[in-house]
């Protein structure tokens, strides 16, 4: 089997601990362990835990809290996995086959897509419309599924444009996929981190063919818990613990234990309290940036996440761009070619608030620099 190269991961891996100012994440300000665990008798709990091997498929405890934050769901609903990026690798692998189709959400995290066509399937982009708010023109959905289609990928709220799927909106991909028997993969990784705090709605319950994933390391913070989760139909999700079995076989003893820590019902509100204020404080720092730049750059305001997503008015080369800002300037940012559309950026705003503004900063001083180049080629 063929892959293709996984561009986004590779760019942040080999770079973001390198360069002096990282705003290539999509994810909030990490937690440290003494923020996460409050209270002595709780910490020696924890840390007294021996590290065996775990309940592969996740304790009782952890799914159980996780199955809370989808109504009616239980702990048999729930796999646990190695972070949302090994759910989606185990529901992708366990369903798609050489010559399916799969119906694939842009612009995306590119993941769901590279398997699918490493797999052999065919890969239909359904793409999001910036005119529209970047939500997706249902009857090009329509037209692109086929009694071939064996599955649509949907990232809900979307990595990199914040954007969240309307309810008529989810009701209606639902509806076609039940017409061809597709199944629905939701990515919901970033649900919890609205700016407005109401969560978005999840496509759980809607139709019998959804399987929901998501997992701490975005909305939550807790990125290197490596926490991630597939909720489903029982038969589903013991049948995803057998590929699971293949692959990570399970989480480790004390990811497993903080998780179900995090998901107490009221450290979870506490955390998220904490996700939304750094949100408002810094999107505050990109807003007014984006403000000063509108003659370059067209952006809709995210209405979920820690990602802000700017299209070029003129068309330029966006990755060369990214790479001249990591040499010239130790800024990383995300080119949009890394997650399927050209002349578009991606800037993280999670992180330290004095941190996004010295990147910002240094950003203009590129954007100035090129823009100097130019007139005096001009003028020569």
């Amino acid at each position: 089997m063929q892959i293709v190269p996984f561009e986004l991961e590779r760019w942040q891996s080999v770079w973001e601990n390198q360069v002096e100012l990282n705003i290539s994440e999509s994810g909030v300000l990490p937690m440290s362990f003494e923020e996460l665990v409050e209270g002595e008798e709780e910490r020696r709990r924890i840390l007294g835990v021996r590290l065996g091997y775990p309940q592969t498929n996740g304790s009782e405890e952890l799914r159980a809290k996780i199955a809370t934050l989808y109504p009616g769901a239980k702990a048999e609903n729930v796999l646990v996995a190695c972070g949302c990026s090994e759910a989606n690798f185990l529901v992708t692998w366990s369903l798609v086959e050489a010559g399916d189709e799969v119906v694939f959400m842009l612009p995306n995290y590119m993941q769901v897509g590279g398997i699918a066509r490493a797999f052999g399937a065919t890969v239909k982009p359904l793409w999001l419309r910036e005119e529209l708010g970047w939500a997706p023109d249902l009857d090009e959905l329509r037209r692109l599924v086929t009694p071939k289609t064996r599955l649509i990928a949907i990232c809900n709220p979307n990595n990199p444009t914040g954007a969240v799927l309307s309810e008529k909106a989810i009701e209606e991909i639902c509806a076609v996929a039940g017409k061809v028997g597709a199944w629905v993969l939701a990515d919901e990784v970033y649900r919890g981190a609205e700016f407005d705090g109401k969560l978005s709605p999840s496509f759980w319950g809607r139709y019998e063919r959804v399987l929901c994933t998501a997992g701490l390391s975005k909305a939550f913070s807790l990125p290197g818990l490596r926490t991630g989760w597939v909720v489903g139909a029982p038969e589903i999700a013991e049948r995803l613990w057998g590929y699971h079995d293949y692959t990570s076989i399970g989480p480790a003893m004390l990811t497993d234990r903080l998780a179900a820590a995090a998901l107490a019902p009221a450290r979870r509100e506490q955390i998220l309290e904490r996700t939304r204020g750094i949100l408002h404080e810094n999107y505050a720092i990109v807003s007014e940036w984006a403000g000063r730049h509108a003659d370059l750059f067209t952006h809709v305001p995210p209405r979920a996440g820690a990602i802000a997503w700017f299209g070029c008015r003129k068309k330029w080369n966006t990755a060369e761009f990214a790479e001249g800002l990591r040499k010239r300037k130790g800024v990383l940012i995300v080119p949009g070619e890394q997650l399927g559309m050209e002349c578009y950026l991606r800037i993280g705003f999670g992180g330290d608030s004095s941190h996004l503004r010295e990147a910002l900063e240094r950003v203009d001083e590129m954007l100035g620099e090129i823009a100097g180049a130019r007139s005096a080629k001009q003028a020569g």
